[in-house]
């Protein structure tokens, strides 16, 4: 069985052949994997009125556990974003009901990032419906060869500083 890359490869093969493009059979798929994997988690993401953004800092608030709330800072280490993104999403979600902003206790100048009971109900049931998605994207694939490619990619993305 060949694919769209395996097609890529054999065009620089014959144009280029003294270019060994066969790195592009692992990152040429992971992109175009990627790619459709993005897609098709935003799909689940829209139904709750959500971007990926606004889940990943419902998702990380959540997972911060009582009493659901962190600083701008927090977030954006545990979304891996800078402030000024987080700054947009929490816009959004305070805008939306989902999350509220107010001064921190320990530092008079500082904000805190707060999920609301309405933003608690989203991200719970948003949650289940994403990982439920996740499962389906991953049906495919064996138990074990599951295990294995969460093994290749840990050692991959150490290697990366990721």
């Amino acid at each position: 069985m060949t694919d769209h890359v395996d097609e890529l490869v054999a065009q620089w093969a014959a144009e280029r052949p003294d270019v060994d493009a066969s790195p592009m059979q692992i990152i040429g798929r992971m992109s175009r994997i990627v790619d459709r994997l993005e897609a098709e988690l935003l799909v689940v993401f829209r139904r709750y009125g959500l971007g990926e953004g606004e889940f990943d800092i419902l998702a990380a608030l959540r997972r911060s556990g009582e009493p659901f709330a962190c600083a701008p800072g927090e977030l954006a280490r545990h979304t891996m974003v800078t402030t000024g993104a987080v700054t947009k999403r929490v816009d959004r979600l305070v805008a939306s009901g989902f999350v509220s902003r107010s001064a921190s206790d320990d530092d008079g100048r500082g904000r805190v990032v707060s999920l609301t009971p309405a933003g608690r109900r989203i991200i719970d049931e948003a949650l289940v419906a994403h990982v439920e998605n996740e499962e389906r994207l991953l049906s495919a694939l064996r138990p074990a060869d599951r295990r294995a490619l969460e093994a290749l990619l840990r050692n991959w993305g150490s290697a990366l500083g990721v």
